[in-house]
């Protein structure tokens, strides 16, 4: 039988609440209880659709006496309900603001503003594609302006779905998948120099995942095939990845594959963009 622990005497609890407010000072620019309050709900992000109270207390890091306090008002708002059983879920006011989350939610307000970034780190015209069964398509584009050699494309431009480094990473990230579609997303960054769709030129691309954990499209790197040589590609994917990451991020998606690749370059540069095809 598992026992829990006690839960303190009036006076630890008192100092152990003073503790609590003082985490998160009003310096931070926040108000401590409001931090709680999210640290409960945030509880159910990786958990299971019901969670105890010993479950909550241990999750966040709270005092069972607090986290009943701090459900009560969230229950009150409709952001928690209580069963009989006397387990929480997460109630009707956050699937509202999901919703509405969803509703509201633009991608080209994230996308465009990390391909800007991306085009003035690296020089390079950004891209960012999605599948539509067999074709990928262009949705956004930003012209690096750097040089004086581009490689143009216009937004809406069609593709096989399997062509190209956006092609391969798009196929192997959503069905129907392609043969090599394991060892693609083991590598997790695409490059294509060679058989491209554009003559003379090359692109790197990876994947970018949406709040779902599912695949929202490819974010890319393209231009002349004399600046994608092996001394460039691993500033090049490092640039890449660190973007992808970012825009994952910002769709509230899980980046830590994109993440651990980033960080195999970083510890060993000459890893550079993997096997070109």
């Amino acid at each position: 039988m598992r026992l829990e622990p006690a839960e303190p005497t009036a006076a630890a609890a008192e100092g152990a609440a003073a503790a609590e407010a003082s985490a998160v000072p009003f310096t931070a620019g926040g108000v401590a209880a409001v931090d709680r309050a999210m640290r409960l709900l945030m509880a159910f992000v990786d958990g299971p659709d019901t969670l105890s109270l010993a479950d909550l207390a241990r999750r966040t890091g709270l005092y069972k006496s607090t986290v009943l306090r701090l459900a009560a008002s969230l229950e009150r708002a409709g952001a928690l309900h209580r069963d009989p059983g006397g387990d929480f879920r997460l109630g009707p006011t956050v699937f509202r603001l999901g919703t509405r989350y969803i509703d509201a939610f633009d991608l080209r307000a994230h996308a465009l503003p990390v391909m800007q970034r991306l085009a003035d780190e690296t020089g390079e015209s950004t891209s960012f594609y999605v599948r539509e069964g067999a074709v990928r398509v262009c949705v956004f584009r930003v012209h690096a302006t750097q040089h004086r050699i581009l490689h143009y494309l216009r937004p809406g431009t069609q593709f096989p779905a399997d062509t190209g480094a956006a092609g391969r990473v798009l196929t192997s990230w959503s069905a129907p998948y392609r043969e090599d579609a394991e060892a693609i997303r083991a590598e997790v960054l695409a490059l294509s120099v060679a058989g491209r769709t554009i003559a003379d030129t090359a692109a790197m691309s990876v994947p970018v995942f949406g709040a779902d954990d599912e695949l929202t499209g490819a974010i890319s790197l393209a231009g002349p095939a004399t600046r994608f040589g092996p001394e460039d590609r691993g500033r090049l994917a490092r640039a890449l990845l660190s973007a992808g990451i970012a825009l994952t991020t910002a769709l509230g998606g899980d980046a830590r594959v994109l993440r651990a690749r980033r960080d195999a370059e970083l510890d060993h540069p000459e890893v550079g963009a993997g096997p070109a095809s």
